[in-house]
């Protein structure tokens, strides 16, 4: 996984001090990994055979060894945790604390997602880490925030899809379900974007910041919130509100500014139409056998099809299902007309272009011949991706890493025999 041979990483050279856990920490810090920084993953030492990430015992499904065994990892941890070096620290203890800060004092950004006031507690806040090393990138992230009513709460990311309002417009509209029938009411999104995109905001954050610190030589403090995250990423949504005073409801699968954008099923299962304007509309009409639909006035532009939806759609309904899936994606793909298929797991990763793309990876692992991860996006034309390290076992760089740090084999040894590392 190391090739000397390799281009240069963007962010070569940075080391991060890893502090976080669960998911919005471990994908900000996964992210920077992937970018070349040098991450250093704290976690809890085991104890009666607890510890590390709270994300190693999520499953299963388990990463399974050689032998088709069950190991201690499970594959939510997997993937979050590529490219890092897993060290055990009891930071609760003063020894604890005395290795972090050693360590923060050679680092360039320090990630932590612990509940406000915790890292005060242990000595390990950002003026007691800045006073120690003046360039270094302070990030703290949490459910709300370090002021605010709010600020001492813990934040789980189901809890703040429904408190910054993504839930208000997920879900089947009322039209469609009524609330108290099964599969009606708001729902979540299928995965937790409220961490992953606070992660990914995160680690804007923290680039931006060591651009600020290169120019300037002085570090700085990152806040984040999921729920300002949450608020933020409800986009045109949010606009929508802040313009006209009026909260945007559950649409289903529609679109609250475009018409049509949704699911619609087809003769043989379900298909997603997304037209995006007017001229697209017009073709698709024509595919259709309807061309009239595009000059009938109600319907002309994307504005009058928003007004008029409750007309157009079940119109549009009828037509989707009089042709199958295959047959309406070839002639709307060919015309331009954006459409596309409702994947499973499977289907997605066997899509050629996905595979094309390279958007799975394997990497070697200690307990299995190989772990299969889902890749990074970005791609870099002179500085790509690399994938160094698999996601690593609990404490599997401690030694490796306190050498780094100046500790002897002895005191190494000592630590561990009291259960600090």
């Amino acid at each position: 996984m190391n090739d000397t041979a390799s281009p240069p990483q963007p962010l070569a050279g940075v080391r991060v001090l890893d502090l976080s856990r669960v998911l919005a920490g471990p994908w900000c810090t996964q992210t920077l990994g992937d970018l070349g920084a040098d991450v250093i993953k704290i976690e809890r030492p085991p104890r009666d055979g607890v510890g590390g990430d709270d994300t190693r015992g999520w499953g299963p499904p388990f990463l399974r060894d050689r032998d088709g065994h069950d190991t201690s990892d499970a594959a939510y941890y997997l993937g979050a945790n590529r490219n890092k070096r897993s060290v055990t620290v009891d930071i609760a203890r003063p020894e604890g604390q005395a290795l972090i800060r050693r360590l923060a004092a050679d680092s360039d950004v320090f990630v932590e997602n612990f509940k406000v006031g915790d890292m005060a507690r242990y000595g390990l806040d950002s003026a007691a880490l800045l006073a120690l090393n003046p360039r270094l990138v302070y990030c703290s992230i949490t459910g709300f925030g370090q002021t605010g009513p709010y600020r001492e709460r813990a934040g789980y990311d189901y809890a703040v899809q429904g408190m910054g309002g993504l839930m208000s417009v997920t879900g089947p509209s009322r039209r469609e379900i009524a609330d108290d029938a099964p599969g009606g009411g708001p729902q979540k999104v299928g995965v937790a974007v409220a961490d992953l995109f606070t992660g990914m905001y995160a680690t804007t954050a923290i680039l931006a910041a060591l651009r600020h610190r290169d120019l300037t030589g002085r570090g700085q403090v990152i806040d984040m919130a999921l729920l300002d995250t949450q608020v933020a990423m409800l986009a045109n949504l949010g606009a929508n509100y802040l313009v006209t005073g009026v909260a945007p409801q559950r649409l289903g699968n529609a679109h609250q500014n475009i018409v049509p954008y949704q699911v619609f099923e087809v003769a043989d299962g379900h298909m997603i139409l997304a037209v995006g304007n007017d001229g697209q509309f017009a073709k698709f009409c024509d595919i259709a056998g309807r061309p009239e639909l595009a000059a009938d006035p109600r319907f002309a532009r994307n504005a009058d099809r928003v007004r008029h939806r409750d007309v157009l759609v079940p119109l549009l309904a009828g037509l989707m299902r009089t042709r199958a899936k295959a047959d309406w994606l070839a002639e709307l793909e060919a015309a331009k007309v954006p459409c596309g298929p409702i994947n499973d797991l499977a289907e997605v990763f066997a899509d050629p272009q996905v595979r094309e793309r390279g958007m799975a990876v394997a990497l070697p692992h200690p307990l299995a011949e190989t772990v299969r991860l889902v890749a990074s996006p970005i791609k870099l034309s002179a500085t790509p991706v690399q994938y160094r390290r698999a996601p690593p076992l609990l404490g599997e760089h401690t030694d490796e890493v306190l050498a780094q740090a100046g500790l002897s084999g002895d005191e190494v040894r000592a630590l561990r025999a009291a259960g600090v590392v």
